[in-house]
């Protein structure tokens, strides 16, 4: 089953969702290193870092949920989906909890960073559950994919959407 909405082939969710991943994992790095040597530099980039991560998770939630309405009722997948999107809709709340609960003067305790940790923990789960659904699922994936597949540039995918 491919993806409800695409640009040049490909799935537009699966594009995105590398940003928020990627920015509030890294968020994580800098606040344990935040903790290993207090440089608010590192605090002040972890913060804005959630920031974008949380811009970047509300930015890709609209294309996942159009995919997930696609999947036929009563399959696995579907049930999946449904974790994977509500437990992702968790992870940005544990990251908006820490990010309202630090100090503007880029000085947080460990409290305050446990909810992003404990977000990241839970994002680890939800991205795991991201790749069941591709991997293992084929949600996402082009009904012609395989080794010697045509380009997702061919003319038939840009302009019929196929």
């Amino acid at each position: 089953m491919h993806a409800r909405v695409r640009f040049l082939g490909h799935s537009v969710h699966q594009m995105l969702v590398v940003f928020p991943l990627g920015l509030l994992a890294t968020a994580v790095v800098f606040d344990i290193i935040y903790l290993a040597g207090h440089s608010q530099v590192m605090a002040a980039v972890s913060y804005w870092l959630i920031a974008a991560g949380l811009v970047g998770g509300v930015l890709a939630a609209p294309f996942g949920t159009l995919d997930w309405l696609a999947i036929p009722s009563g399959t696995r997948a579907k049930r999946i989906g449904a974790m994977h999107g509500g437990g992702n809709v968790l992870v940005l709340l544990l990251f908006v909890a820490s990010f309202l609960l630090r100090d503007r003067d880029y000085a947080p305790q460990l409290g305050q960073m446990a909810w992003s940790f404990a977000g990241a923990a839970l994002a680890m789960v939800t991205a795991w559950l991201g790749g069941e659904l591709v991997d293992r699922l084929g949600i996402g994936v082009d009904e012609d994919a395989g080794m010697n597949a045509s380009s997702s540039l061919h003319k038939r995918h840009v302009i019929a959407g196929k």
